[in-house]
């Protein structure tokens, strides 16, 4: 299986052969199936072996089982593997979510080790997309406890930002966690891209609770000079509703004058123009927004 030419052969034998002759090659193959796995070669005959075993096909226990139990001795190496996570994400795909309950386990275990891998943050991704509901919610809180170490990291921000489009109802538990550290989340290059989605498909009590944070006038003119945390303030102001975006304006303008002259004030210029057609000076204050908001309520 692991042979330049002969990993072929073994695919095609999978392709054709009857229940009886793919048990027989499944108790050959299952004790060696990790390093076939891991090589070159060997993955795509062993994801040819684990997509005979799908349903339709009427694999039986003893199949499973030993596929499974063989899997799971080398499950994080596989996920992290250049070729071994291929196979991890063929079972993912074509067996029974209570056969894949090892994987969500290891990966429930090493929230952070494989999230924040090149190849494990892919294979975290799939795993939320064929959980069952269970599963689901046991890794996707895994997520939320380690929001704010995966979201600084180049490969777990976008595991984050998968859950956050894929699993909203988790949406409020992570925009919480955001908004407590926002202010040194948003000058990190990859929180940074995090803490938008996080103003984009928060919901409207989330986003104040952001924007919030982000009005704070001693924080505001280091957040406009950051080349990360502009971007961050740019996405504030074009999702912010009153009163929030009285309070974002209301810290932003004693510092407009000075942005004129980076390219990042001049976006940010161009934003507060959108919102502001008739000009900043005549938009309410902070205050006069919060007293309207209070007397609408």
């Amino acid at each position: 299986m692991t042979d330049p030419f002969g990993n072929y052969l073994c695919q095609k034998l999978l392709d054709y052969c009857n229940n009886d002759q793919r048990a027989a090659i499944v108790h050959r193959v299952a004790p060696h199936l990790v390093s076939i796995s891991l090589n070159i070669h060997g993955t795509r005959a062993a994801q040819k072996l684990v997509e005979r075993l799908a349903p339709d096909l009427q694999p039986t226990e003893e199949e499973i089982h030993a596929v499974v139990q063989s899997l799971a001795g080398g499950v994080i190496r596989l996920i992290q593997d250049l070729n071994g996570n291929h196979v991890v994400q063929r079972c993912l795909q074509k067996l029974e979510p209570e056969h894949n309950q090892f994987i969500y386990d290891a990966v429930a275990e090493h929230c952070v080790q494989v999230a924040s891998h090149r190849h494990g943050c892919c294979v975290f991704q799939r795993c939320v997309d064929f959980a069952s509901a269970r599963q689901k919610h046991q890794v996707v809180m895994e997520v939320v406890h380690q929001t704010v170490e995966l979201v600084q990291d180049a490969f777990g921000n976008y595991v984050v930002q998968y859950v956050l489009e894929q699993v909203p109802s988790y949406c409020p538990n992570i925009v919480g966690i955001i908004a407590m550290s926002i202010i040194e989340l948003s000058r990190q290059k990859f929180s940074s891209n995090v803490v938008e989605k996080c103003l984009q498909l928060a919901s409207p009590e989330g986003q104040a609770l952001m924007i919030t944070q982000l009005s704070q006038k001693d924080q505001i003119l280091g957040l406009l000079q950051d080349p990360y945390a502009n971007y961050v303030i740019q996405r504030a102001l074009q999702v912010a509703s009153s009163p929030q975006l009285e309070m974002l304006l209301d810290a932003i303008r004693p510092h407009l004058p000075a942005l004129r002259n980076t390219s990042y004030g001049r976006k940010i210029q161009s934003r507060v123009t959108k919102r502001c057609p008739s000009g900043i000076d005549n938009m309410l204050s902070a205050e006069e927004a919060v007293a309207r908001h209070t007397r609408k309520g």
